[in-house]
């Protein structure tokens, strides 16, 4: 089963329905919205200025960086020279992966 970012943000509804009675449906699909996209922008600003993000127990997102070198085109098998890059990295923490094995 794939997680959408909307099936998220349904999540979160749902656990705004059990904490907060007051406002109607709608209302609480926009703070969930607002709520998701401030979480995962704030990761992804964090990331790209270079930044490592660790949420305990989950992982944490990083920067890889990788050096020039000369690679080969699968089709021609010609060599051909790879520019340096950069590669956002996510590792599991210890709870995540325990929790995978199990």
């Amino acid at each position: 089963m794939k997680m959408k970012k909307s099936q998220l943000i349904e999540k979160l509804v749902i656990q705004l329905d059990d904490f907060d009675e007051s406002t109607n449906n709608k209302q609480k699909t926009e703070v969930a919205r607002e709520t998701v996209n401030l979480f995962f922008n704030s990761i992804k600003k964090a990331v790209q200025d270079g930044d490592r993000v660790e949420i305990r127990g989950f992982g944490s997102f990083s920067i890889k960086e990788y050096g020039e070198y000369t690679g080969r085109n699968p089709k021609t098998g010609a060599k051909v020279k790879v520019k340096p890059k950069k590669l956002p990295v996510f590792r599991p923490g210890r709870e995540l992966r325990d929790m995978v094995n199990k």
